[in-house]
């Protein structure tokens, strides 16, 4: 195929994605666009994990009872010693195709309520724990059309529920903590098969209340991890056991870790070829001291409206604080291919929680990094569905943020309560995919999908934009699609490649030269979106496997 034809196909390519019927607007404004997707996908979408061909897998929990989406061919899932049915012909898991819009029912076996999981460099999803029969297991979901959930009894060393996992340099995860579990290990097993002591977990655990659950978790470009649980961090060693450098606690002292549930990210990583690397973590929102126990009571105490940031190679590291113009609990952060963080889901008071949180907090808000302290946060157009405990969010290949669950009910409950289970499926459309940005949309039209790039390479992005282009506002993201779940997205990460050097080749063609991540520190080998961005609007990502 000649070089021309070829880019007329991308074009229209994207000209017939435009045009599926799942991109009807039913709100729009300037400040972002929202669209329903699905009125009901059968379950709440608890947990969310994209995976490279461009479906979601979602699941809730098995013992929810029966669900809206009968299991295919018959099947049913038999376990006796299950409270709320014991035999159930329905799904509690789906995938979610993207580009069809269309739901496919998935069977898993044992309870997944409240587990964990990443993105292998394979690109399966390695899932981990849950609850009574899951609480051991690891399980297998690899991205194919007919793909089903397999499953590793006691693929776990002890019981892990409410644990955060993380990719690993080597292609191990690493799981931390969860319920009563102060330790760490790591899947899949080799000699070290057993836990890791660490204490940082118990000294962060709030008698009665906890605190601590789904820990902040993230790599550092010097290769150890930063974790934070409760308001306070740790960088950890973690092949030694040791914790290398301690974190002065959060100004005020309130938790952010679940049940009073901020959420975190490890803020884009720019400047890769420098001698030294900066990293930054923003942890925003959450429930201040004691709203648990008052939320229990009926007392329903406001949520933080503050973020924290810090960066966390700086020798003599402090938290900024700044004010967020809504406060937020159980709220997801997504960075965005532009570099951005989108603030989305979530209540303005109470705690994570059956039953405990209220005033749903409708808008987004847009937090922008690189802008000065004071003007970095913008109050986005709402959306008309409460997003509350079990919600969940993840980034498209296309740029947008599709967003699902909220139960916060011990079963589905669709009457009668302030929040009923939401089995819906919408998506939030950020202003820069508003059409008036078209001619500064960048198209990728080289290296293909799928392509192989490899550590400290450079790497020339093809792409075609049909407006006047500004050579110093045109840049190479790199984004690593996170396992989303109770407001926290595991092994999230953005890593701005920029731009070495910008040639035009005519026809509105430019080839953009960049350098790839120097090693598995910056980014572990896996499948990640590149994505070109030309003044701050982006172009659809494609994938591509580091190795």
């Amino acid at each position: 195929m000649s070089a021309p034809s070829f880019i007329f196909s991308i074009l229209l390519f994207q000209v017939l994605f435009a045009l599926q019927p799942f991109h009807h607007v039913l709100t729009s404004a300037a400040d972002g666009r929202w669209q329903l997707l699905q009125k009901s996908i059968g379950i709440s979408a608890m947990h969310m994990q994209l995976l490279r061909n461009d479906r979601v897998v979602m699941f809730d929990r098995t013992d929810f009872g029966p669900s809206k989406l009968p299991l295919p061919n018959g099947k049913c899932r038999n376990v006796p010693s299950d409270a709320a049915l014991k035999v159930d012909c329905t799904a509690h898991s789906v995938e979610y195709d993207v580009l069809t819009n269309k739901l496919r029912a998935l069977m898993v076996q044992t309870n997944v309520w409240c587990s964990s999981g990443a993105i292998t460099p394979d690109g399966n999803l390695v899932q981990t724990g849950g609850f009574n029969d899951g609480e051991r297991r690891v399980r297998v979901f690899s991205p194919c059309g007919t793909c089903d959930w397999k499953e590793l009894p006691d693929g776990l060393a002890v019981k892990r529920w409410y644990a955060t996992n993380h990719i690993l340099p080597d292609g191990r995860q690493i799981i931390v903590g969860g319920r009563k579990q102060f330790n760490y290990e790591f899947v899949p097993k080799n000699i070290a098969a057993n836990t890791f002591n660490l204490p940082f977990l118990s000294e962060t655990n709030d008698k009665g209340v906890e605190n601590n659950l789904y820990p902040f978790v993230f790599l550092n470009v010097d290769g150890n991890l930063f974790i934070f649980a409760n308001n306070r961090a740790i960088l950890l060693n973690y092949v030694k056991n040791k914790v290398v450098k301690t974190y002065p606690n959060i100004p005020g002292g309130d938790p952010r870790s679940y049940p009073s549930t901020g959420s975190a990210v490890l803020l884009p990583l720019k400047n890769l070829k420098a001698p030294a690397i900066q990293a930054e973590v923003l942890v925003c929102g959450g429930a201040p001291k004691g709203s648990f126990v008052q939320a229990l009571r009926g007392k329903f105490i406001g949520a933080l409206n503050t973020c924290a940031r810090i960066n966390i190679t700086d020798p003599n590291p402090q938290w900024v604080m700044e004010t967020m113009p809504l406060a937020r609990v159980m709220g997801d952060m997504l960075l965005l291919p532009i570099g951005n963080v989108l603030l989305i889901n979530g209540a303005g008071s109470g705690s994570a929680g059956w039953e405990m949180g209220r005033n749903p907090v409708l808008n987004p808000v847009l937090y922008r990094p690189d802008s000065k302290i004071g003007t970095r946060f913008e109050t986005q157009n709402p959306t008309t569905i409460p997003r509350m405990y079990h919600s969940s969010a993840a980034l498209l290949r296309d740029g947008r943020v599709l967003v699902g669950g909220s139960n916060p009910h011990a079963f589905y409950k669709f009457t009668g309560v302030l929040f009923p289970t939401e089995l819906s499926l919408e998506a939030f459309s950020p202003a820069y995919l508003d059409a008036k940005y078209n001619n500064l949309r960048p198209t990728i039209v080289a290296p293909k999908s799928m392509s192989g790039i490899k550590y400290g390479n450079k790497l020339t992005v093809q792409v075609v934009i049909t407006g006047n282009v500004a050579q110093n506002l045109v840049s190479v993201t790199m984004v690593a699609p996170p396992f989303n779940t109770h407001s926290f997205s595991m092994n999230q990460r953005l890593l701005v490649l920029g731009n070495d050097k910008l040639t035009a080749l005519g026809k509105s063609t430019y080839n953009i030269d960049v350098t790839t991540p120097s090693s598995g520190n910056l980014a572990p080998a896996g499948f990640y979106l590149i994505f070109a961005v030309h003044q701050g609007i982006p172009s659809q990502g494609i994938w591509v496997k580091l190795q």
